[in-house]
């Protein structure tokens, strides 16, 4: 279910204008950033807008949302330079390395060798 903001959580500061990041995209539902520590030539966060746990907490009233992001992923992806393939990395709850407990698609590309991506990045 989704969440108010919370005025703790780094994604929701993103957001709301109150940390800088590199966007690549944004409109009413998403915003779409480079990963202040990239595994790859081309790593970027997908984020809703909406504060969502995870995937794991995420219900039928997102379904739309989740396929814009999935959507939005390959497009991105190569306008950014991964056009040989990307990869799609969504964390999921502590024992699935997620770090940052606000649902969020890593899109990774570019040319190899990329840096080893740890579980909780």
């Amino acid at each position: 279910m989704a969440e108010a903001a919370s005025a703790s959580c780094v994604f929701c500061r993103i957001v709301r204008g109150h940390i800088p990041s590199r966007k690549v995209y944004e409109d009413d539902e998403l915003v779409v950033f480079h990963d202040i520590h990239p595994a790859a030539p081309v790593h970027l966060l997908i984020v809703p807008k909406v504060h969502v746990e995870s995937l794991i907490s995420a219900t039928g009233e997102h379904e739309p949302l989740l396929g814009k992001m999935l959507l939005l992923a390959p497009r991105l992806a190569r306008e950014q330079g991964a056009t040989d393939g990307f990869r799609l990395i969504v964390n999921n709850g502590p024992g699935g390395g997620q770090e940052v407990f606000h649902l969020h698609f890593h899109v990774l590309g570019g040319p190899r060798p990329w840096r080893h991506m740890s579980v909780g990045r």
